[in-house]
């Protein structure tokens, strides 16, 4: 099992839409082959920083799921008009 870490900052007056977006990427996410939970966590010093924790049975898993068409047409949106910055990601392995 790995654990990925996707920490995100979001454009000022956007944290709404992003918890939104998020709460239809997790759709996705749960039919994602290997994908197991996922969290949403908000910055309590940074209302603009997310961080989403997303569990995996293996990390090629998760790979597999950053390189399909679902997840590149979110992020492909988010880029343009939500997020101030590239995502960064950090995998736990376990």
């Amino acid at each position: 099992m790995v654990t990925v870490g996707m920490n995100y900052v979001v454009l000022p007056g956007k944290a709404t839409l992003f918890e939104e977006k998020f709460a239809a990427v997790i759709g996705a996410l749960n039919a994602a082959e290997g994908h197991t939970a996922s969290h949403l966590w908000r910055d309590t010093t940074d209302e603009n920083s997310y961080l989403i924790t997303s569990e995996w049975n293996d990390e090629q898993a998760f790979r597999d799921f950053i390189t399909s068409d679902a997840f590149r047409g979110v992020t492909n949106w988010g880029k343009e008009e939500i997020l101030a910055g590239r995502p960064q990601h950090k995998v736990y392995k376990h």
